[in-house]
Order: structure tokens, then C-alpha cells, then sequence
């Protein structure tokens, strides 16, 4: 299919998607995109948030914490720190990664605070997105 373009999602721990997509919706570090066939290339560094992948089986969601996305004409490569199907993300875990960003913004020090303060933002902004209180972690 003319319209179509071939997608990969992998993190350190596993592959998590690869196939055939029709558009990915990317959480870019500079603002949202969405890529579909035909994209100039590029690469982004990605912020936490929810990347959304849509083709001929329907629309699948995961949360991703960071990483690099690279689109080009054989298709989009995502790189992820640590990324998670929506479904497998459960309060616990979505918990121990609004805190981990947290200790990083409270080690932070000269230029890197308003990034760890960044991340941290991002972070709750991701729960509250996919339905978890950013609450429960202990803000």
C-alpha cells in the first residue's frame, strides 16, 4: 500500500512493535508530530509522553519516558529509553518513573534543572493523559 510505511518500537529490555503503520503520532522533545508516508526525513529526541501508532489493524498506545525517533523513506525507528504498551502501565510502575524524575530534578544542578524540570512536568502531564494520578507519587 501507497499509504503505508513500515514502523519499529524497541527499547533496551525488547522490541515492543514492529509492522506496518499508517501514521505515528511522536512525542517530540520540540513539540508533537505525527508521520505518515512520504515524511521528509528526520531525526527527534523524544520527551515522556504517549506515542500512538494507527494502520490496518486499528490504534495501539505506548508511554514512552525518552528516546530518539528516526523517520526516512524505508520508515520510522523509534528508539526508546524505556517504553511500555498503555495497557501494561499500571499505577505502580507509572509511580516509580514520576519519582525517579523527580530525584533527578531535585539532584539537578546549573543548566540541567530546567531539563530534570522538564522531564518531571512530563511526566505527570503522561499520567494524567493516560488516566493515573500523578498524585500517588508522592509529589
Amino acid at each position: 500500500m501507497a499509504d503505508t510505511l513500515t514502523f519499529s518500537l524497541v527499547s533496551p529490555e525488547r522490541s515492543l512493535a514492529s509492522g506496518t503503520a499508517t501514521e505515528v503520532q511522536i512525542p517530540g522533545a520540540d513539540g508533537d508530530l505525527t508521520a505518515m508516508a512520504g515524511h521528509a526525513p528526520l531525526i527527534t529526541t523524544l520527551r515522556p509522553g504517549v506515542l500512538q501508532i494507527s494502520g490496518p489493524d486499528g490504534t495501539d498506545d505506548y508511554v514512552v519516558t525518552g528516546g530518539f525517533a528516526e523517520i526516512s523513506a524505508e520508515g520510522i525507528t523509534v528508539l526508546a529509553e524505556r517504553a511500555l504498551h498503555q495497557k501494561e502501565m499500571t499505577q505502580d510502575i507509572y509511580t516509580d518513573w514520576v519519582n525517579e524524575a523527580k530525584a533527578a530534578h531535585e539532584s539537578a544542578a546549573g543548566d540541567a534543572v530546567d531539563s530534570a524540570a522538564k522531564l518531571l512536568a512530563d511526566m505527570v502531564a503522561v499520567g494524567t493523559h493516560i488516566g493515573l494520578d500523578p498524585n500517588q507519587a508522592n509529589l
